[in-house]
């Protein structure tokens, strides 16, 4: 098992992780499809600032789908503000029972 290595700062955790374990976690794991997040299985107090880590934890290029019971143009409009076009959005589904939003980092 490896050893672990706490560090003051991200900034300093990327700086010196191993050039082998590349851009991801070290858990050994990845995903080759784009994953799905179903924003209803999160407690409304919460919802937006999880929705937010989720994105903003995306890698350069990658790309999540949420998944809502309505059409979320006041979360949109929040990303849009906070991030200009630093992602762009695809509706995949329009309702009117699920609106699939496929969410995107530029690269």
């Amino acid at each position: 098992m490896a050893g672990i290595e706490i560090h003051r700062s991200r900034e300093e955790a990327v700086e010196q992780r191993p050039v082998d374990q590349g851009s991801g976690c070290a858990c050994g794991e990845h995903d080759d499809d784009i994953p799905v997040l179903d924003v209803q299985t999160i407690p409304h107090a919460i919802r937006h600032a999880s929705i937010f880590g989720a994105i903003e934890s995306l890698s350069r290029g990658g790309a999540m789908v949420i998944s809502a019971t309505h059409d979320p143009v006041p979360l949109l409009n929040q990303l849009a503000r906070r991030h200009g076009d630093a992602y762009a959005t695809e509706y995949h589904e329009r309702g009117p029972e699920r609106w699939r939003i496929l969410i995107r980092r530029a690269a």
